[in-house]
């Protein structure tokens, strides 16, 4: 039941509205007063009227939208966070390369952007499709305080900011626009230079997908567009169009450098019986479907019977006329010494354009119900948890087209994490060691879903419950045959920095204010929480190995050896409350490429010297750092 407005209607609004229905390219979407609204472009208008050039504004090839230079800002903004990790949450946490974090992806993205910068081989991505009807992610942390926010109920208990993003509101693209901009830039920048992108999207933004991926990877790098058709029936709809497709979008970090490992072609069919010395062959197909009655219809003669040939009715021959003795003499073509029979067109292996088996144009007999009956077989007496999920031989598909050895796949928009699934059963298979990322936003499950009936409290709880009960049984169905397997994820949560306010901005504090201050560090934090902080600001791989080893003289110390893979020490963490000299030797003498201490460790000026001082005597080389 609807409220009565008590208020004249708005014209202007509905002015817009009726020039929309006539010229819809001259309504926009911009921010007024700080809200999204419905704008007429007079010059367009104009144009639109005129039955001459107007002059307004230049014109340059462009998309543009109200915040998108905030978007490209939001970017590039720095942000005071930290992954802290959880090993209560993790499987085989101190051996697994597999990471799962939780948290705004924007914020993880530029988090291990320094982590890993050209590392990434492919990245698959299944965003919101902006339907109307689901969630995006707000960045817009200006328009108003948290607690207008959180009255609107356009934040969760944990302070994520979610919005429906209704056509009606006025930012139905705008919206989309702003929450994918800076998350592809970002991305971009993660992928290897043979790296490459796939994005799944639907009608409702595959051109404004294409449009900021043409900015973000540049046009020539734009690989395809292949149709997924992922349903057999179209669903129940009010317009006499309803699809039965999705798409999924590639594109490469620089096209010329991609690299596409693909499966396979079945090569079983060429043979070399005659042995002849351009090597294997098949029969090929001499006609065509297309040509001319002059060039394509041209009698073939048999040279030994004298006999002719023509192409059947209606095709026309693959070739032209002068190939005939070219090939003839080449061995290429055979005729037979008798009447009566064929000749023979050969195709060689050699002269296939790729031993690869490239993914058709058009992906079929793979529909969005296998994807949940996925979900069933792993989650039988819950199957509803998470509706719609990709299904995992889908996204194997593409995996094993562009990715082997120990590749490193991303998923920052991972759902109920079928990437991590397809992943693990692709090393199954074929005996890769590859690696997932999972970024998933916590998004709190509604008191009257599947999912919260089923105990999970957010779609990250799904998630991780479906890597653990995958990754059992691809382990159980390959123990023979797979027995390294990995099938562990470190669990790491997007959380404010493990440093006080007074780490960052000193300045603002006075001698009073420091009182009690013996640490810039968090009480609430510990110390595997400051090595993964540190980890991150040393570019450290976040699935290292960590060893925690004590000195002689009893003080803690975490290691990190060989992520870079030459089996040098990449750091060492000592976080004890007061550092011992002699430990402190023991530690150099080790010649890591990095050291780190707390500051508070050291009683003083003097102290900070010495240690140094013992550095420059036994490891000039090591670069000594205190938090």
């Amino acid at each position: 039941m609807d409220k009565l407005k008590i208020q004249s209607p708005n014209l202007v609004n509905e002015n817009i509205e009726k020039i929309a229905q006539l010229f819809p390219s001259c309504v926009t979407e911009c921010i007024e007063d700080g809200k999204p609204t419905k704008k007429v472009d007079f010059d367009l208008l104009r144009q639109e009227l005129s039955g001459v050039l107007v002059e307004g504004k230049e014109e340059r090839y462009s998309i543009d939208w109200a915040g998108k230079r905030q978007a490209i800002l939001t970017a590039n903004s720095p942000i005071a966070k930290t992954l802290r990790p959880a090993r209560a949450e993790s499987v085989n946490f101190g051996t697994t390369e597999n990471l799962y974090i939780e948290g705004d992806n924007l914020d993880v993205l530029k988090l291990i952007r320094h982590t890993y910068l050209g590392k990434v081989k492919t990245i698959y991505i299944d965003p919101p499709y902006n339907t109307g009807n689901d969630f995006i992610y707000n960045d817009d942390f200006s328009v108003s305080t948290d607690e207008h926010l959180r009255e609107s109920n356009k934040v969760d208990d944990q302070g994520l900011r979610l919005v429906a993003n209704k056509d009606t509101s006025g930012r139905f693209h705008t919206g989309w626009l702003n929450m994918m901009y800076p998350r592809l830039k970002l991305a971009k920048d993660l992928l290897q230079d043979d790296g490459l992108i796939f994005m799944s999207m639907d009608e409702s933004e595959i051109d404004n997908l294409l449009k900021i991926s043409n900015e973000i990877f540049g046009r020539e790098n734009f690989v395809g567009q292949f149709i997924w058709k992922n349903r057999t029936t179209p669903n129940d709809s009010k317009i006499f169009f309803a699809p039965v497709h999705e798409f999924i979008v590639i594109y490469a970090k620089d096209m010329q450098q991609a690299m596409f490992r693909g499966t396979g072609k079945d090569l079983s069919g060429y043979t070399n019986p005659d042995n002849d010395p351009n090597g294997a062959w098949a029969k090929d197909n001499p006609s065509a479907a297309s040509g001319t009655e002059k060039d394509g219809r041209f009698p073939i003669v048999n040279p030994y019977t004298g006999e002719e040939y023509f192409p059947p009715k209606g095709r026309f021959w693959a070739f032209s006329q002068r190939r005939v003795a070219e090939w003839t003499a080449s061995g290429k073509l055979v005729f037979p010494k008798e009447k009566g029979k064929n000749f023979i067109i050969k195709k060689y292996v050699s002269e296939l354009k790729s031993n690869r088996k490239p993914i058709p144009s058009v992906i079929e007999e793979i529909l969005t119900m296998h994807g949940t009956k996925e979900m069933a077989g792993l989650f039988p007496n819950d199957d509803r948890v998470f509706k719609y999920p990709k299904p995992t031989k889908l996204i194997k598909i593409i995996l094993e087209q562009v990715t082997q050895g120990n590749d490193i796949i991303m998923d920052f928009f991972s759902g109920s994490a079928p990437t991590a699934q397809a992943v693990m059963q692709l090393n199954a298979e074929d005996g890769g060691s590859r690696r997932f990322i999972m970024v998933q936003l916590p998004e709190i499950a509604g008191e009257d879903s599947e999912a919260f009936k089923a105990g999970y409290k957010n779609i990250c709880e799904i998630g991780k419950e479906r890597i653990r009960r995958a990754g059992k049984k691809i382990a159980e169905e390959t123990r023979i045959t797979a027995p390294n397997l990995d099938t562990g994820f470190r669990v790491l949560k997007l959380a404010d920095s493990n440093m006080r306010e007074v780490f960052y901005n000193p300045n603002a504090y006075n001698q009073s204010m420091l009182l009690g201050l013996d640490t810039s560090i968090k009480e609430d934090r510990t110390e595997e929480d400051i090595l993964f902080q540190v980890m991150l600001d040393k570019g450290i791989s976040l699935s290292s190995k960590i060893e925690k080893r004590t000195t002689i003289n009893g003080q803690q110390t975490y290691f990190i050896v060989g992520s870079t893979g030459f089996g040098i020490i990449d750091l060492v963490c000592c976080l004890d409350k007061k550092i011992n000299t002699n430990a402190v030797k023991e530690i150099a003498k080790l010649n890591a490429e990095c050291v780190v201490f707390l500051d508070s460790g050291m009683e003083s000026d003097a102290a900070r010297t010495n240690v140094q001082q013992v550095f420059d005597t036994y490891s000039p080389k090591t670069k000594v750092e205190v938090l």
